[in-house]
């Protein structure tokens, strides 16, 4: 068996894997949930990460009493700045992927360094996202914490050094903290210096299936892994689901939609957007590149619609009437932008809205609207891949849009690309325990992994009047933005 365990924003998730490739068993832990002390602001604690693991790690090998483990590898959010101390002692919350208080950390960046200098250097511009401006920002509010950091982590990598003792990063993932030479895959002097970011700080970098560390004494008592285990670098949750899904190939494309929103592209090389507005990655597959764009709040959208609009409702009332309402949603239109937005506009202060209520506007128009506005918001990656000349030879389905028959007809539609949905869609997880095979050499490398775990269940073509349909919705969705814009000013 397999071990996956991701590390995510709503919870810790474990998997074991069979050597067929084969998800056998699954356990999950909540964690608490992210505080947002001020707008914009979102931080968890290290330690309650940690706590999850434990106890998701424990259930699932307490549901195959015996099972020998032969290997571990660790996805989970991206971006989140854990700073510890020369102890390995958490100095304060991880300001996580969707805190976008770092604007001005982003504006002095490119004013050091030059905007274009800056894709040159990491293959993308300084967003609020990204690692780097969350420790310029502590380093400005919170100099005092700042002069105790000796390391610094994402996420998973946290629970791995806990599990491990060893400070230690996947290629992948450290795309995502704008520190890395994400062309030549190693740490950028250039941009750590003018950050002032010591090398010290840097855990040392591996290839996702390598194997990294193993795991601790101390870490077998808790967990009930066998001290000694290997663990592979894993990656990052784009990169492990991903892998996942069997997005190793040029060509190859993915479309999923959980908290956030993503459109992902593997390629044969480091493919730069000269203005930034799609995120350039080494990919978890050893020497590739992927393109990817992000939309902030996807299913967060269908959350906040849920929890505000019919809180008494489930997901399954409100998709079933919404289904019902012709495409397009009668001309009701939503830009999911709850937490500002990445692709295309890079915009941490861009909102969200309605356009096109009128007095025959239902609650279930107000849902199709959300979920068809998410598609577009998605389907802007598609066109900025079409300006690029990334090719697209078809859409696999991940996350919560591929899981309802609506939402997986409005994709294939919206985006006019026949979309497949696996026969088992297992997420970052069941990516991460295909790598622990690999760094266990039970695989001789990813494609094989996935070739041996990945089936197709359904394909979805998309309708023709459809097409048409949100083709003009989509033109209306594409103004919405800079009118909006101009009213904030």
């Amino acid at each position: 068996m397999f071990l996956g365990i991701d590390v995510g924003t709503g919870g810790t998730r474990a998997v074991l894997v069979d050597d067929k490739g084969q998800l056998v068993v699954s356990a999950s832990s909540e964690h608490q949930p992210f505080r947002t002390p001020h707008p914009g602001w979102a931080e968890q604690d290290p330690e309650d990460w940690w706590r999850a693991a434990q106890e998701a790690i424990r259930l699932v090998l307490a549901a195959m009493p015996g099972v020998k483990v032969e290997a571990a590898a660790l996805t989970g959010q991206m971006h989140g700045a854990v700073m510890l101390d020369k102890d390995g002692k958490v100095l304060r919350p991880s300001l996580i992927w969707c805190d976008v208080r770092t604007e001005p950390q982003c504006e002095w960046l490119h004013k050091q360094i030059g905007r274009a200098r800056l894709i040159e250097l990491t293959a993308n511009p300084a967003l609020p996202n990204f690692t780097l401006t969350k420790l310029l920002w502590v380093k400005e509010h919170e100099p005092e914490i700042f002069a105790r950091i000796a390391h610094i982590l994402c996420p998973k990598d946290y629970v791995r050094y806990r599990l491990t003792g060893i400070y230690a990063m996947d290629v992948q993932e450290a795309s995502g903290t704008l520190l890395l030479d994400v062309a030549h895959r190693r740490w950028s002097k250039e941009v750590a210096k003018i950050a002032g970011i010591p090398e010290s700080w840097l855990p040392q970098l591996f290839e996702s299936p390598e194997i990294c560390a193993t795991i601790s004494d101390e870490a077998a008592k808790l967990t009930g892994l066998k001290a000694g285990t290997s663990v592979a670098a894993g990656a990052g949750d784009q990169g492990a689901g991903a892998v996942g899904m069997g997005i190793l190939e040029p060509g190859s494309v993915s479309a999923t939609i959980g908290t956030s929103g993503v459109v992902f592209a593997a390629t044969a090389e480091p493919t730069r957007d000269p203005l930034g507005r799609l995120h350039t990655f080494c990919h978890a597959v050893p020497g590739r590149w992927h393109v990817m764009g992000v939309t902030q709040a996807a299913g967060l959208s269908l959350r906040w619609l849920k929890e505000t609009l019919a809180p008494d409702k489930t997901y399954d009332d409100l998709t079933a009437a919404a289904a019902k309402i012709p495409a397009g949603s009668d001309g009701l239109l939503w830009t999911p932008y709850l937490f500002g937005e990445r692709t295309p506009h890079l915009d941490p202060t861009a909102t969200a809205a309605f356009v096109g209520i009128t007095s025959t506007t239902t609650e279930a128009h107000f849902t199709r609207a959300v979920l068809e506005g998410v598609a577009y918001s998605l389907k802007d990656t598609f066109s900025l891949f079409a300006e690029l000349g990334i090719p697209v030879k078809g859409v696999r389905l991940g996350g919560g849009g591929a899981r309802g028959p609506l939402w997986r007809e409005i994709q294939a539609n919206i985006y006019d690309y026949a979309c497949e949905r696996l026969t088992a869609e297992e997420g970052g997880a069941f990516g991460a325990a295909l790598m622990a095979g690999v760094g266990a050499q039970y695989w001789p490398n990813l494609e094989a992994a996935c070739a041996a775990g990945i089936t197709v269940a359904e394909t979805i073509q998309p309708n023709p009047k459809a097409v048409q349909r949100y083709a003009e919705g989509y033109a209306g969705f594409r103004r919405v933005y800079p009118a909006l814009k101009g009213i904030r000013g």
